[in-house]
C-alpha cells in the first residue's frame, strides 16, 4: 500500500514535512516516516522535523535531509525511534560508537541501556579472565611431574602472535590512451578497491581504512568480500599488507577496450585486476 505523500501539520497548524521523509546519513540513504523522527520528545531529531522548517536544514544535491554522522549507525538509531526498543546481533563490537551516536542526537535512554550493557559486559569479561589466570595457576595432575619445555620468546617484529591466512584485494580501473599510445596515456582512474578475506584479518591490516557499510554485522571468524577501503590507492594497500606481513602469492587481470567517442580515436581502457595475499 502506497504510503500518503500529504505534508504533515505541525501543532501551529503549518504544514511543512511530508509523511515520508528522505534522510542522507554520511552517505547512506533512509526513507521512514516523519512520525517515526519525532518519536522521542526533546531528541535533536525531534527538534529538527518539529520545531524547524524544511528549508532551515541542511540538503544534499537531491534534496534529501543530510546528517554528518554515521550512515552504518544511524540504522541502529531509526530502529530503536521505530518501536523504542533496543535490539543489537549477537556480535556487535560497535557498542561504545552507537553510544556516543545516542548521545549526540540526544536520545538519553537509549545511551543509558548502552552504557549498561556495556559495563555488564566488561565485568564478565574481567571476572572471566580472572578465572582464567587462577587456572593456569594451578598445574594440572596430569602435567604436574613433567618438566617444563622452553617456552619460545617471540620475534621482535611480533610475528609469533600473528595468524596465517589470506587477503584479496582487487580494483575496476580505467585509463584513456590517444592516437600516438603513451605519449597521449592518461593516468589510471581507480573507482574502488575491494577486499575479500576473514573479516578479523582484513580489520587487523587496514583498520579504520576499512569501510564495512556493506557487511557491518559479520563475525570476525567469518569471511567476506563486500569490504572496500575509504582510499583509492593501489600503494598504499600493499604498504600496510607489506607492514602486516602478507606477501603476494598472485594477480590476475581482464580488460576490455572501447572509443571514447564516435569522432575521435582515443581509448578507454577498463581493466578488473585481483591481487592474492598471504602471510604464512
Amino acid at each position: 500500500m502506497a504510503l500518503p505523500d500529504s505534508p504533515c501539520d505541525l501543532p501551529n497548524g503549518e504544514t511543512a514535512f511530508l509523511a515520508v521523509v528522505e534522510l542522507n546519513v554520511g552517505g547512506q540513504v533512509y526513507v521512514t516516516r516523519h512520525r517515526t523522527l519525532v518519536a522521542v520528545p526533546d531528541s535533536l531529531l525531534w527538534d529538527m522535523f518539529s520545531r524547524r522548517k524544511p528549508k532551515d536544514l541542511p540538503k544534499d544535491s537531491k534534496g534529501r535531509f543530510f546528517l554528518d554522522r554515521d550512515g552504518f549507525l544511524f540504522r541502529y538509531i531509526l530502529d530503536y525511534m521505530r518501536d523504542l526498543k533496543l535490539i543489537l546481533p549477537d556480535y556487535f563490537p560497535e557498542r561504545c560508537r552507537l553510544q556516543r551516536e545516542a548521545e549526540y542526537f540526544q536520545l538519553r535512554e537509549l545511551a543509558g541501556q548502552l552504557s549498561a550493557k556495556e559495563g555488564r559486559a566488561g565485568e564478565r569479561w574481567r571476572s572471566g579472565r580472572e578465572e582464567g589466570d587462577r587456572d593456569a595457576d594451578k598445574p594440572s595432575p596430569a602435567t604436574a611431574s613433567l618438566p617444563l619445555a622452553p617456552s619460545a620468546s617471540p620475534s621482535s617484529d611480533g610475528s609469533q602472535a600473528r595468524r596465517s591466512g589470506y587477503i584479496t584485494v582487487g580494483y575496476r580501473g580505467s585509463y584513456t590512451i590517444g592516437r600516438d599510445c603513451q605519449a597521449d596515456a592518461k593516468f589510471r582512474r581507480v573507482a574502488r578497491i575491494t577486499v575479500c578475506g576473514k573479516t578479523s584479518l582484513a580489520k587487523e591490516v587496514f583498520g579504520e581504512n576499512l569501510n564495512e557499510s556493506r557487511d557491518p554485522d559479520r563475525p570476525p571468524e567469518r569471511y567476506t568480500s563486500r569490504y572496500y577501503l575509504k582510499f583509492n590507492f593501489l600503494e598504499q594497500a600493499f604498504d600496510l599488507l607489506a607492514e602486516a606481513g602478507f606477501h603476494m602469492l598472485a594477480c590476475n587481470s581482464t580488460g576490455t577496450c572501447a572509443y571514447a567517442s564516435d569522432q575521435g580515436e582515443d581509448k578507454i581502457w577498463t581493466s578488473y585486476t585481483e591481487y592474492v595475499f598471504s602471510r604464512e
